[in-house]
């Protein structure tokens, strides 16, 4: 027993022998976490991820089927290092660290991992976004795909990287900083702090990588969600209603991003920290849909008016072209819209930095040479003259730009060249927003004011274009308002993370399945022909049934009607069934529509890949995005010693456990000899 002891004792020594060394303690470890945490530190961040389409990846992933383990250096240092490193980045640094990776064999090969810190003082960066000059120029209606709407686009958004990279929390940051420096400092060989990056793709371990292979195998899903429109009074079949031309007037509710975010899980949905000055148009049409609904001639209007917000627009316009080709099947996603009658589409594109200097300025993109198109943008300007004494300017675009800008009008043009369409934007020949899709694209760099003048001035457009009439009511347009504090809610909602979807304007229509808002498109698990669930749609898409469900009602005469899924009536349906008190029947025609390419379709459950249709010009040149399934994603730093250093201290170890060993057995034989001649 006494030499058990004595072992343990060595054994013991032995082990803060090696702790030490690495400057760590073992006073306070009481418990095997408690071990773990002090050796082991995760570190809070948001990846880069793996996408695939028809002819390859984009995005980032570990090389390999193993986590990837490398020491921590500032992008600085590089010069003076000969091994595979984890590269902290500064995000001042992000595009020239990407383009020398790209032009640089020799130090991408030294490249293991990259950890970008976080930006706190955006003011002081030049103009950075990830996409490209001309997003998504495959898809134009016109021919110039040189021009540059985005002037500083760097293209790194679509492009593979077969290294790990994380985007770093602020704490995060100082955490790795840290350690850099520590490794910088580090005199002794025998240690060194690394980062362990655990960003392995199901993609990678089967080595499909391209979106065919990788759906034929199941180690990915397409990128989808739902759409939702809702017709401002509900569509009666019985009525004239169903015969009134339509204006469309449409936004949408997702952007891209490089990253993706926080909140890990396996083969989960996340949310993205990504551009969100493209979706404050879906904001402004909100607020738009809110201010009209509290109109008291809307069944005077001679047109109807249909509110439509859609998602995957950043992918491909996934919702508005297979908005689209559900208006050629006449499916009962969009019963209700006659596609003969769509004479006029108005979009709410980028509208938050229209106030400079007290003016809201924003600019009409419209299709030339119809006389619908002019009839929108006098809309605009009479309703501009009713705003005079808040500030209000709209301007045509130059006719020097080669067209439209990327926007969700392009699906439309692609699919009729005659019809009306206009995008609203705050900027005329280039984007104003010197981040587009980049995650430091955040609310600091939108303007409340400018959101509620553009709401009022579609509003008020969009009011006059269904009165269908040259010459309009001045009262009337009067009392069409924005609710300012809705907008501001709306913000604080669906932009910030505080209070994020746990404000009480959210909470009154659903329960949310995070705080933090996520403006990704996310992934389509299952059949899109049946009704969305909480568990398989975005918690922003069924916040804006609700609510466009609620502000486009008329009422049903009784307010007590509840429910908890569906409605007695037919032309009613169920809102706020989520939240803890029962739902409400209200009579609206609202619906979702399911978003996912044109090239995909969902049959015996799984996904298959249609052959490409020359009738539908946008589908030949669809990428078809899908996203690589993973099972868990995690980044952790930690000391290690040389391996040199260890093979010494095991050695060490063992002669004293030798020695012990032999001294006990010394000891045992002269108390042995002691007690027999006793």
């Amino acid at each position: 027993m006494a030499s058990q002891k004595l072992l343990l004792l060595l054994i013991n020594f032995v082990t803060q022998l090696a702790l030490s060394s690495s400057g760590q303690t073992i006073d306070s470890l009481v418990s095997v976490p408690d071990l773990e945490r002090s050796m082991y530190k995760m570190v809070d961040g948001y990846p880069c991820v793996r996408l695939l389409n028809l002819s390859g990846e984009i995005g980032c992933a570990n090389p390999g089927r193993d986590k990837v383990i490398a020491p921590v250096v500032k992008y600085h240092n590089v010069h003076v290092i000969n091994q595979a490193s984890s590269i902290l980045v500064s995000w001042g640094d992000v595009e020239s660290f990407f383009n020398r990776v790209a032009t640089d064999p020799g130090f991408a090969r030294k490249v293991a991992g990259v950890l970008i810190e976080a930006e706190t003082k955006k003011d002081k960066l030049k103009g950075f976004s990830p996409d490209e000059k001309f997003p998504q120029s495959k898809f134009s209606p016109y021919e110039n795909l040189s021009y540059e709407w985005n002037p500083n686009g760097s293209g790194i958004l679509l492009k593979p990287f077969n290294f790990p990279v994380f985007l770093l929390s602020e704490d995060s940051s100082l955490i790795l900083n840290e350690v850099a420096v520590k490794n910088e400092k580090n005199d002794r060989s025998y240690s060194e702090d690394v980062a362990e990056f655990d960003l392995v793709m199901q993609v990678t371990k089967s080595a499909t990588h391209d979106t065919a292979s990788c759906l034929d195998a199941g180690t990915c899903l397409p990128l989808g969600g739902y759409s939702v429109w809702s017709s401002l009074t509900p569509v009666d079949a019985s009525s004239s209603n169903k015969t009134k031309p339509i204006i469309l007037a449409m936004a949408s509710m997702d952007s891209a991003s490089f990253f993706r975010d926080k909140s890990l899980g396996a083969d989960s949905p996340l949310s993205v920290s990504s551009s969100l000055l493209v979706i404050v148009g879906m904001i402004a049409l909100l607020a738009a849909a809110d201010a009209l609904s509290r109109s008291d001639n809307l069944k005077s209007l001679k047109k109807k008016i249909v509110f439509l917000v859609l998602t995957g627009e950043a992918w491909g316009f996934l919702g508005s072209r297979r908005f689209l080709h559900e208006l050629d099947l006449q499916s009962d996603a969009v019963t209700g819209v006659d596609k003969t009658l769509l004479k006029t589409v108005v979009e709410i594109g980028s509208v938050g930095k229209g106030d400079k200097d007290g003016m809201k300025t924003f600019f009409a993109h419209s299709t030339r040479g119809t006389p619908e198109v002019d009839q929108t943008f006098d809309a605009l300007r009479h309703a501009q003259a009713s705003l005079e004494s808040d500030g209000v300017r709209i301007s045509a675009a130059n006719h020097l730009n080669p067209g439209i800008p990327p926007s969700s009008m392009m699906s439309f043009l692609k699919k009729n060249p005659q019809i009306s369409g206009t995008v609203l934007e705050d900027f005329d020949a280039m984007f104003s927003n010197e981040f587009y899709h980049s995650h430091i694209d955040d609310i600091s760099n939108i303007n409340s004011t400018s959101i509620v003048a553009a709401a009022s001035l579609v509003a008020r457009a969009l009011y006059i274009l269904a009165s269908d009439t040259e010459k309009p009511n001045t009262s009337d347009l009067d009392t069409i308002h924005v609710n300012t504090t809705l907008v501001e809610s709306l913000l604080d909602c669906l932009v910030k993370c505080d209070p994020g979807l746990s404000c009480g304007l959210v909470n009154s229509y659903i329960k949310p399945s995070s705080t933090c808002p996520s403006s990704y498109v996310g992934v389509i698990a299952t059949d899109p022909l049946s009704p969305p669930t909480p568990g398989y749609s975005s918690d922003i898409s069924r916040f804006i049934w609700n609510f466009l469900a609620e502000r486009t009602a008329m009422s049903t005469g009784n307010s007590s009607s509840t429910c908890q899924q569906d409605c007695s009536n037919k032309d009613e349906l169920c809102i706020k069934s989520e939240t803890d008190q029962k739902g409400v029947c209200v009579r609206s025609t609202t619906r979702y529509v399911p978003a996912y390419s044109t090239r995909l379709q969902f049959d015996s459950g799984s996904w298959k890949v249609l052959p490409p249709n020359s009738s539908d010009p946008m589908g030949m040149v669809d990428p078809v995005w899908t996203e690589s399934n993973w099972d868990t994603i995690s980044l952790r730093v930690y000391t290690v010693q040389n391996a040199s250093y260890n093979r010494l201290i095991l050695l060490a170890g063992l002669g004293i456990t030798g020695f012990s060993y032999l001294a006990i057995e010394v000891t045992k034989a002269i108390v042995a000899k002691t007690l027999k001649r006793d």
